[in-house]
Parts: C-alpha cells; structure tokens; sequence
C-alpha cells in the first residue's frame, strides 16, 4: 500500500487527486507510523480510492476518538451556559463531575466542584470506559448532555444542560436515573473547603449562599459532604448546582416540574437560535447533527458579545483572525443579526502588539466579508471611525528599504521579527477589499485612494516573494519570512518554525495575492508533498511536550486550504478534509474542537486533544460544509463576487437513489439561495427544485449533480430549454431566475 500510495502522488497534487473515485481499493490501509512517517497523506489518499470518495466510516475506524485534556480531570469538559451567558460551567465528558478542578496553570477553575459516584462502592461515574456510552446530545445537537455508565447492579442515566434563566450564576440542571436495573446509588460530592450545610434543599456556603439544590431524592451527610440518593427503578434525582452560588432566598430552584420546565426552555432557546440560521439536511444524520452543534459551540463560547476563542482555559478571550473566522462562518450560516453585533468587538481588538499588522488585516476582511454577505452600507459607514484606523496603520507604515509593512512577529508563538509574507499579502486583501467596498457604496475618493495604496503594496510584496521563493526545490518553496531569512523544510513538522509555517502559510493561500497562478499550487503541493497533511487536515509539532500538541494537528488553521481546493475545483481532496474533520478532528457526538489534537492514542479508547472548545474548530467545519453546498467566489479576484456555484462538492453518496439534498435561505453576496435536489435513480431521473437569489445577479452561476459511482447524466433540461452537461455533472443555470426546477436524466454506466 505504502509503495503504491507513493506512486500515485504525482497524480494526487497535480490535479487534486482522480477526477472521480474509483472503485475500492482493495489494498491495506496504512498503519499510524506509516502515516506519520510519510510525506504525503496516506489516509486522504486512501479515503479518496474507496468506491465514492472519503467517507464518515473510513476516517472514524482509522484511530480512537479524541478524549484526554491534560487536566487532573482527564476527559475533555463539555462547556454549558446560556447562549453569551457571561458566566460558564463545565461538565466533564465521562460524567464524573460538574466544575471539576483543573489543577494545571492552562485551566481556570470554575465554581465548586462537584463529583459523582455510583453503586454500594462508591466508584467515580464514568470510571470504565468500557461501560460509559456518551456523552451525547438530545436530538444529536442540542446542548443536553446525555450519558449512560453500567455499574455492577445497575445501568445508571445522567442528564446535564444549563439554565437559560440564570445566566449570571451559569446554574446546571443534573438529573440521575436508572436505564436498567432494579436499584441503585448515586452519591454527589461537593468539593469544598469550607463548612457547608444543608438548609431548605440547598446547600450552602459560609456566606449563606448556595452551591447545591436538591429534591426529595437526595440525603445529606454533612461530615462527609455528600448527597445519597437510593434509586428504584422509577426514580430521579434531580441536582441543580450553581457555578456562580446564588442566594437561595431569591431563587428557589427546585419542585416537582421545575426540571422538565427548564429542560423545554433549553431545547426552546437553542432551537429558536437554529432556526435563523440556514437549513441544511443532508442524507447522513451525523453530518446535520454537526452543524446545528457547532452553531450552538459557537454561541456557548460567546461572552456577551465577545466571541471568545475558547472558555475555561488560557484561551478564553479573542484572537482576531481565529474568532473573526467564526464570526464569518455565522455570517455565511445566515446568522447576521447576532454577528453584526460581534464584530464591533474585534475592531476594537487590539491584545497583541505584535502582531498589529496581521490583525489590522483581518479587521479589515471580516468587515469586507460582512458587506458582501449582508450588502448594508449603513453598518460600514457606523464604524469608519475603527476601521479608517487599520486603513491608517498599513498605509502610512512602510520599510524604506522595501516598500514592505515593518518587521513583525512571525505569528503569535513565534516572536522573532520578520518581513512578514502573511501579513503584507493579508494586509494588501483587506485594503483591496475594503476599496472595492467602500467603492460599491459610493465613496469614490476614498475607495481610490485605498486602492493605490493596495496595488504599492502588492508590487513591493511581489517583488520581495521574487527575491525570496526558492526554486531550487520541487515544488517552490515561499517563506513566510522573507529574504532569505527561512530555508524550505523536508519535512514540515521535523521542526517547531517547519511547523509554524504549515500554520501560517494556509493564511498567504487565502489572501488571494496568488490566486490562480503557479505560486498558490506551489504552496498547495508543498503542504502536501511535505508531511504538512494528514486526514485532510494540517499537521503540528510543537516541539516542547506540549500535550497533544506532538505528532498532532492544528486543523482549525486549515480553512482556507480546504477553501482554496474548493475554488479551484479540486473536489476530492476537500471532501477528504471535511470527513477527517468530522470522523477524527472533533470529540464524538459532541463536535467539539480543540487547539491541538494528538494522533497518537493514549489508550484504547482516546487520543490527547488541547485546551477545547475552540470556536475556530466551529468555524472550520460550518465554513467546509457550506462551501460544499454554496459557494460565491470571486474568481476575477477583482474584490467583487461574481460567481455562484451549486453543490459543487457534495459527496456522491448524498445522492443515492432515494436521497435529498436540501438547503434553505443560504445568504450569498448575490442574495438568499435554496435549493432541494431529490435523486430518483430508479426512475432515471434527479430533480433540482432552485430559488436563486434576486438582490443582485451573478455574473455566472452554476449547478452541479454528483451521482455515485456508476451513473451517468444524459441531458438535463429547464422548462423548455436543454441545458448543456458537462462531464462533471455541471450546468450552467446564469440566464436563470427566480424559482426553477430542472430535471437530469441519469442512467447507469
């Protein structure tokens, strides 16, 4: 396999893999050193050899699923609140406690903790993980945290969600019960140091306020510090537990129906929240549950309306670029209202000096990219006093010797002063972008003068990439460190810098500086042919012990790779990425993300992952899974979208016979587009019902029919008018408008 693989790589980065999957390959997959140890991506490459391209089930059978943190609580903690609560809690993932300490400096402790166990012995809940099952969400997506732990007399449920009434206190509602079994005990610990005591169903600190509430089901033992619940088979014991205590006189939590109550209010909000979002529903539950999850991840690490990189651990505040991506996957996810009200925040960002540039940059594309989705001048000329500033920043401040943006942080962990390739390629998109803004709506001057300063700027980058890419590898090497200033690696994660710059080059992709030319498939390939991929996903080594941060990945700084295969058409590879997301970059179920994942299992039943949630994880997988439905490119790269394409993207299983593919009011720069595509392949025929969008026309738009392997379109036609096929399945719908339904004959090959 690995010989063959090896063979084949050619191929693979010179057009992005096959043009279409061929049947299964019937070769041994790689092992997890042989991944490691290679230069190109086994897995992805494999994955895109089955029958019909990468699939859910090939990544998820390839390594344990994401677990550990490196916390003394061990299994990664579930992040509650109400959606921009100010106040969080957590609940660990084994269902051993709520608002466990953490014991290490890169956590914070939130609350009092509180730990539960099970049985005559008392054994912590979750201990075994061969007899946990969860965690898991109600309905697949909904933050009501479910788990089953099987204890030597009895099978015992928990339940946890948070209150969206209490928000300041971040209050979580925990509910123990017997899935089989005919008795048993749960014991909740409370882990103070201080005296408590019991007082009208709450426990409460020295202060008289409350950490615990209780119902009838619970016994207190107040030297022991625990609550006894005995449990039959029709029995529940309900805790409610304050992260934040709260004073029990004002807020009496619990009676017989406050838990259902607060759980339908839960289920309630959160479902009002989805429902402004665009809707998607894809033939595999998984991928639908994912992004109705990662939508309410996104609003969990919310703090009013700063979106936080991640909570509860060294990473609880923003990051520019990181949480400026999510806040343009909610963008693109039709959540406008609340993102509008996220962005101010991040013009006013300003935590690291040292990068001002790169963060000057994208400030200045987060609010290009907001215009274009929501087209409101009104809200770009509110916040000219922000962004005239970065406008002032990266036109006025110039090296004399280069023409270049002045030294800066490599990136935020490597400090060391550089010309910069990202941030002056990043730098002359966000002027570009905002002079084409500024430009459609009306401020001539100002666009102009912006613009000259954009192009100085891209002339003087070009000539320093001239001066700095070395052709004296195969593919060329572009540094990110200009001038000589950084050799190419052999293999991208041999050295913490190599890894550094697998990180940050996805950034110069996305700047568009190269888009279309030899120089953006030279930085694509490199990626690839240099250890810099696995699964789909970027690889990291950090070099220091940093846990899961060895023989690991950082995919949350592969989404514009994963957008770039996209606009350039190259399928396969990008569909790879997006199931490696789903099967091996997020927690099981719970679709979480974290800043590192490890590849390396720690056990059977999980691998190491780094201070998660991280909303850039969120923003990855939203971002992917549109874009394979969705895509409004600007393929002139003149700063103007101009091109929408259909389905482009979509994995050749989503239209088995019998199938729907089916999107809802997807904001575009050109308008809101749906679509629903229903295979009848026993019937010869696919049906795509379309609204496509009316604000503003786009100059060419285009529909795509993926079939699975073996089929075939003949001839697709609208209303009366035969539509030309192309042997991608590609149409070319740019005359039509308004509400349409064309019909492709298919047949088996």
């Amino acid at each position: 396999m690995k010989i063959l693989i090896l063979n084949l790589s050619g191929l693979f980065f010179c057009i992005g893999v096959l043009a279409r999957p061929v049947a299964a390959n019937p070769q041994k997959i790689a092992t997890l050193e042989e991944a490691l140890s290679a230069k190109v991506d086994l897995w992805g490459i494999a994955a895109m050899q089955q029958t019909n391209g990468p699939s859910y089930e090939f990544f998820t059978k390839l390594l344990p699923p994401l677990r550990y943190v490196n916390a003394g609580f061990r299994h990664y903690p579930i992040v509650l609140s109400a959606p921009g609560s100010l106040q969080k809690a957590r609940l660990i993932s084994n269902g051993s406690a709520v608002n466990a300490l953490a014991a290490c400096s890169q956590w914070m402790e939130v609350g009092t903790p509180v730990s539960f166990f099970v049985g005559a012995k008392q054994a912590p809940f979750g201990e075994r993980l061969s007899d946990l099952s969860g965690p898991r969400y109600e309905r697949g997506y909904l933050p009501i945290v479910q788990m089953d732990y099987r204890s030597s007399e009895a099978t015992y449920r928990e339940e946890t969600f948070a209150s969206i009434d209490l928000t300041n206190h971040a209050v979580l509602f925990s509910q123990f019960c017997l899935k089989d079994g005919r008795s048993g005990t749960i014991v909740a610990r409370i882990e103070s140091s201080g005296p408590l005591h019991a007082r009208d169903h709450a426990i409460q600190n020295a202060k008289g306020l409350a950490l615990v509430f209780f119902d009838h089901a619970w016994h207190w033992n107040a030297e022991q510090k625990t609550l006894t619940a005995q449990l039959s088979a029709r029995d529940k014991a309900t805790l409610a537990i304050a992260t934040n205590p709260i004073d029990p006189a004002t807020k009496p939590l619990l009676s017989a129906s406050t838990y259902g109550e607060q759980r339908k209010k839960c289920a309630a909000k959160w479902e009002s929240l989805l429902a402004q979002a665009m809707r998607v529903e894809v033939p595999e539950p998984i991928v639908n549950a994912a992004w109705k999850s990662t939508v309410v991840g996104s609003f969990m690490l919310l703090r009013g309306d700063h979106l936080n990189y991640s909570a509860g651990n060294a990473y609880e505040t923003m990051y520019e670029a990181e949480s400026g991506d999510d806040v343009r996957a909610l963008l693109l996810w039709g959540l406008s209202t609340e993102a509008r009200r996220m962005i101010p925040p991040l013009l006013d960002y300003g935590n690291n000096p040292g990068l001002r540039f790169h963060d000057a940059a994208f400030k200045l594309q987060l609010l290009a990219h907001n215009y274009w989705l929501t087209r409101d001048p009104q809200f770009v000329r509110e916040q000219k006093t922000r962004w005239s500033r970065f406008i002032e920043i990266l036109s006025r401040e110039r090296d004399a010797n280069t023409g270049l943006l002045p030294r800066e942080s490599y990136c935020g962990d490597e400090k060391q002063k550089v010309f910069s390739l990202n941030s002056n390629a990043n730098a002359w998109r966000g002027l570009r972008d905002m002079a084409m803004v500024l430009q459609e709506i009306g401020e001539d001057d100002e666009a102009k003068r912006i613009m000259g300063t954009a192009d100085t700027l891209r002339g003087a980058t070009l000539a320093a990439v001239e001066k700095s890419e070395r052709r004296d590898v195969q593919p060329p090497f572009l540094p990110i460190a200009l001038f000589g200033e950084e050799k190419p690696y052999d293999v991208l994660t041999a050295t913490r810098r190599g890894s550094y710059w697998n990180l940050m080059i996805p950034y110069v992709i996305g700047s568009g500086m190269f888009s279309g030319t030899d120089r953006e498939s030279s930085m694509l390939r490199y990626l690839e042919q240099h250890g810099g991929i696995c699964m789909g996903m970027i690889r990291f080594h950090q070099h220091s012990r940093l846990f899961a941060n060895e023989d690991g990945l950082d995919d949350l700084y592969g989404l514009r790779y994963v957008d770039a295969l996209l606009r350039r058409d190259e399928t396969e590879p990008a569909i790879a990425a997006f199931y490696g997301k789903l099967a091996q970059g997020m927690t099981h179920d719970t679709f979480l993300s974290g800043e590192g994942t490890g590849l390396r299992p720690l056990d059977d039943f999980g691998r190491g992952m780094y201070l998660p949630p991280t909303c850039s994880g969120d923003a990855l997988f939203l971002w992917q899974l549109r874009s394979m439905l969705v895509q409004d490119y600007d393929l002139n790269n003149d700063g103007k979208p101009e091109t929408l394409r259909l389905c482009f993207a979509t994995p050749p299983r989503w239209l088995e016979d019998g199938k729907t593919i089916s999107v809802e009011h997807a904001p575009t720069s050109f308008g809101k587009v749906s679509l629903r595509i229903k295979a009848k392949l026993a019937q010869g025929e696919v049906i795509a019902d379309l609204s496509l969008p009316d604000r503003v026309p786009a100059k060419l738009t285009l529909l795509r029919i993926r079939l699975p392997y073996g089929w075939k379109i003949d001839s697709a036609q609208a209303r009366m008018a035969k539509l030309k096929v192309d042997e991608k399945g590609t149409v070319d719908i740019s005359r039509l408008r308004g509400e349409n339904t064309i019909r492709f004959k298919v047949r088996k090959m």
